[in-house]
C-alpha cells in the first residue's frame, strides 16, 4: 500500500526517487531530472497543494510578448517567486530607439551629394538618354563623361545656300564607328574648313563627297542631289564638278608638272592639245609654277608639289574645290603662302573651296566658316568669327590650342 501511495503522489509534491522506477519494471519512460526553464512550463493541476519547499515558476507569456527570453524568465522567477515581472520590463533596454530615415539621411558626409550634383543626366549631354554609343567612341572619352557631353550641335546661320550636306550620316569600318550620326553643311561660294583632331573622319567626309564612300545609313547631298542613289553615268558626270588636292600632291611619277596638270583635261573632255595647252598654262601661272612645267616631281620642293596638285585640281572649272590637309609636311611661310594662295584662287574663280585640316593658323587666315569635327560628330558649326568667340569648352580649347580642357590624350 505504502508503495501505491508513493506512486499516487505527483512529481512535483516530493522529491523524485529513483525507486520508483525500478519498481515499475521499466513499463514507465524513464523521465530526466527537468531544469529549472522546463519545470517553468509546467504548472500544477487545479486544487492541487504546491509545498513550500518547491519554487513555483510563473506560466509563460501571452503570445504578444515575444521579446521576452527563457533565461531572463528563470531569473526574474527565482528573484521574486511570488510576483511575476512586468511585461514591458522583459524587453531589452540597451537597444536604442530607431531614428527616423530622414535623419539618418541629413547626417551623410557632404562630399557624397557633391559627387552625385557632379554627374548631369545623359538627357541634358548633347545625346538621347538611350542612345547606344560605339564601343570605339567611349574609349576615346574620360572616365565618367558622357562621349557627347560637349556636342552642342549649335548650327551658326552662314548667309548662303549649302554646297554640299550631311545628313544622319553613319560610317563604320569594321568595329571601328567613324561617322556616327554626322550632320553638317558646307555653303557655296565661301571657304570653308573642317577641324577637329587628328583620326576623328575629316579624310572620310571628302571620299563620302565624291562618291568613293557610301554611307552606312544617312544620305549625303551634293548640290541638292543624292551621291548614293546616283548611277554610275551620273555619278561619273557629278565627280567632274570636285576638283581634289591630296595631301602630298598626289602627281603621277612618270609625268612632268605639265602632263601632271593636263591629265584631267585629256581623260574628261574632247579639248585639242592647243587649248589644252593654254588652260594649263594659266593655271600654273596662277599657282607660280610657269617656269617649272618640264620637271619632274621628285625635283619639285613639298611646297611645289601642292602648288602642281592645286593647278591641276582647278583645271576643269570646278564648283567644288577639297584641300586634304594642303598643309601637311609644309613650313610656316610655305603654309602661309599657300593660304594666301588659296584665298586669291577662290577670289578669282568662286566655287565651294572645302579645305580639311587641323592647323588653327590655317583656320584663321583663309576660312569664312568653320566646322568642329569630334568623334564622328559636328561640336559646333559656323562663321568662323563666331566660332573663335565660342563659349564652347571643347572648341575654345582646340582653336586656342591649349593643353587644358575637354580634350586629352585618349
Amino acid at each position: 500500500m505504502a508503495d501505491e501511495e508513493k506512486r499516487k503522489d505527483p512529481p512535483w509534491g516530493r522529491p523524485l526517487d529513483p525507486s520508483d522506477m525500478e519498481q515499475e519494471g521499466g513499463a514507465q519512460e524513464t523521465r530526466p531530472r527537468e531544469t529549472p526553464q522546463e519545470a517553468s512550463q509546467d504548472t500544477p493541476p487545479t486544487g492541487t497543494p504546491v509545498p513550500e519547499d518547491i519554487p513555483y515558476y510563473p506560466p509563460p507569456p501571452p503570445p504578444g510578448e515575444t521579446g521576452r527570453s527563457e533565461q531572463a524568465d528563470t531569473t526574474r522567477a527565482s528573484d521574486a517567486p511570488d510576483q511575476a515581472a512586468p511585461a514591458e520590463d522583459t524587453r531589452p533596454s540597451e537597444m536604442p530607439p530607431q531614428q527616423p530615415e530622414e535623419t539618418r539621411t541629413s547626417e551623410l558626409p557632404a562630399q557624397d551629394t557633391r559627387v552625385t550634383q557632379e554627374a548631369p543626366p545623359a538627357a541634358a549631354q548633347g545625346a538621347r538618354a538611350d542612345e547606344d554609343v560605339p564601343e570605339n567612341i567611349v574609349a576615346q572619352t574620360r572616365e565618367g563623361e558622357h562621349p557627347y557631353h560637349w556636342h552642342s550641335g549649335t548650327k551658326r546661320e552662314h548667309g548662303s545656300t549649302d554646297a554640299v550636306e550631311f545628313i544622319d550620316v553613319m560610317k563604320s569600318f569594321g568595329r571601328n564607328t567613324i561617322l556616327n550620326g554626322l550632320n553638317l553643311g558646307l555653303p557655296e561660294n565661301q571657304i570653308s574648313m573642317i577641324l577637329g583632331p587628328s583620326g576623328t573622319g575629316k579624310s572620310v567626309c571628302i571620299k563620302h563627297m565624291v562618291g568613293l564612300l557610301y554611307p552606312d545609313e544617312g544620305d549625303v547631298l551634293v548640290h541638292g542631289e543624292s551621291v548614293p542613289n546616283m548611277a554610275d553615268d551620273e555619278l561619273f558626270e557629278m565627280r567632274k564638278k570636285f576638283g581634289v588636292l591630296f595631301q602630298d600632291g598626289a602627281l603621277f611619277g612618270s609625268m612632268n608638272v605639265f602632263d601632271n596638270t593636263a591629265f584631267p583635261l585629256r581623260q574628261h573632255t574632247d579639248k585639242g592639245e592647243e587649248e589644252i595647252g593654254e588652260i594649263v598654262n594659266r593655271r600654273l601661272k596662277e599657282v607660280g609654277l610657269s617656269g617649272a612645267m618640264d620637271k619632274m616631281p621628285n625635283e619639285l620642293s613639298g611646297g611645289m608639289r601642292k602648288r602642281a596638285g592645286f593647278a591641276r585640281a582647278l583645271v576643269l572649272d570646278p564648283d567644288i574645290v577639297l584641300f586634304d590637309e594642303p598643309d601637311s609636311g609644309l613650313d610656316p611661310v610655305r603654309t602661309a603662302l599657300l593660304c594666301e594662295l588659296i584665298q586669291e584662287v577662290h577670289a578669282e574663280n568662286g566655287g565651294a573651296y572645302t579645305v580639311i585640316t587641323h592647323d588653327i593658323m590655317s583656320a584663321r587666315r583663309v576660312a569664312d566658316f568653320i566646322a568642329v569635327l569630334w568623334k564622328g560628330r559636328i561640336v559646333e558649326s559656323g562663321p568662323a568669327s563666331e566660332l573663335f568667340n565660342s563659349e564652347n569648352q571643347f572648341v575654345r580649347q582646340f582653336l586656342s590650342g591649349e593643353a587644358q580642357g575637354p580634350l586629352g590624350m585618349e
